[in-house]
């Protein structure tokens, strides 16, 4: 199931993130092109205020990054656009905690999760990724040693 993010709502509501930091929206971007590698999703990310709007060179393959013009329309009605056109609104996961798109995609059965709920799984999953693990920090035992020199002992 794909994600569907609001974006400045996440960011707002993300330890180690601030809509005051020029650079919010690529760290945001950065987390959840990593989450969706690994799970293997895909997402659409949009934000308020791009000039002059559209799909933003931050997209990827797996995650498409989209700025809402400030003279035509906002990031929520791009979401409620994108919600009311879903061919399969079953398959989503809409991310916000913004009443209106969240009333809008229960509309159409979505699965939506609160931006602050979203964000916690992002700095978890993402501080997990970056702890090494007990077994790389140990080595590899004897017993692995000596299979391996077994190994290159037959060649």
């Amino acid at each position: 199931m794909p994600y569907l993010i609001d974006g400045h709502n996440v960011i707002g509501q993300t330890r180690g993130l601030s809509l005051e930091d020029p650079d919010d929206e690529l760290k945001l971007v950065r987390l959840v092109r990593q989450l969706c590698m690994r799970e293997r999703r895909a997402a659409t990310i949009i934000f308020d205020g791009g000039l002059p709007g559209g799909v933003s060179d931050l997209s990827t393959s797996d995650v498409k990054v989209i700025f809402a013009s400030e003279k035509h329309t906002s990031a929520d009605d791009l979401i409620i656009k994108r919600i009311n056109a879903e061919k399969n609104p079953q398959g989503m996961i809409v991310i916000t905690s913004d009443q209106k798109i969240a009333n809008a995609a229960r509309g159409r059965r979505m699965t939506v999760r609160s931006s602050g709920e979203f964000g916690k799984m992002l700095v978890r999953k993402s501080a997990a990724l970056h702890t090494a693990s007990p077994e790389k920090e140990k080595g590899i035992s004897a017993e692995e040693v000596a299979e391996w020199e077994d190994i290159f002992r037959k060649k």
